[in-house]
């Protein structure tokens, strides 16, 4: 990268990683439930995108270069915590392929999650966009809805199930 002055790589950086962060941040809920985990991923890609911004083409997508190191940073974390790992095989090898068919698989899974959630039942939907997308707690989401934290965690979990595997449907009807 030829520019010297480094606060302005600096605010480059940070306004393309914010501008891509909420992308990443989905797809990796996508392969990893829990959002604290999720958010350590996110935080570890930062740091390695930040240690290789020198390396990156600016007449290419930011976001499909950032994607690329969240997959990585994703793989990282799943192969230390691979008892918290709930992926299915076919999501696994769609991990591991995902360098091959990063932006089109990407762009897939974006819209099959938008597809299968317009296919949830109301109150699910609004507990998994409360959850997973406005980032409230269990807690304030059963105080919302008037329901146990239990209550909360199971409907999530259900949720998430049927999302997984409406999302596998629809890659399944995908040309190879």
């Amino acid at each position: 990268m030829p520019t010297t002055d480094s606060n302005s790589d600096h605010e480059r950086f940070t306004r393309l990683l914010l501008e891509s962060e909420p992308v990443m941040l989905r797809s990796i809920l996508v392969m990893v439930p829990h959002r604290a985990d999720a958010r350590e991923i996110l935080q570890e890609t930062a740091v390695a995108l930040w240690r290789q911004f020198e390396s990156y083409d600016p007449d290419r997508p930011f976001i499909n270069w950032a994607m690329g190191f969240s997959r990585i940073e994703t793989r990282r974390f799943l192969a230390k915590e691979s008892r918290r790992a709930q992926l299915t095989e076919q999501a696994r090898e769609a991990l591991e392929q995902g360098m091959e068919r990063s932006s089109d698989f990407d762009i897939a899974l974006e819209t099959h999650l938008a597809t299968c959630l317009g296919k949830l039942n109301e109150k699910p939907r609004r507990l998994v966009k409360g959850y997973y997308h406005e980032g409230h707690s269990p807690e304030i989401l059963s105080q919302r809805e008037g329901r146990t934290v239990e209550a909360i965690y199971k409907t999530i979990q259900r949720a998430r199930r049927d999302l997984q595997a409406c999302i596998e449907r629809q890659l399944a009807k995908e040309p190879a």
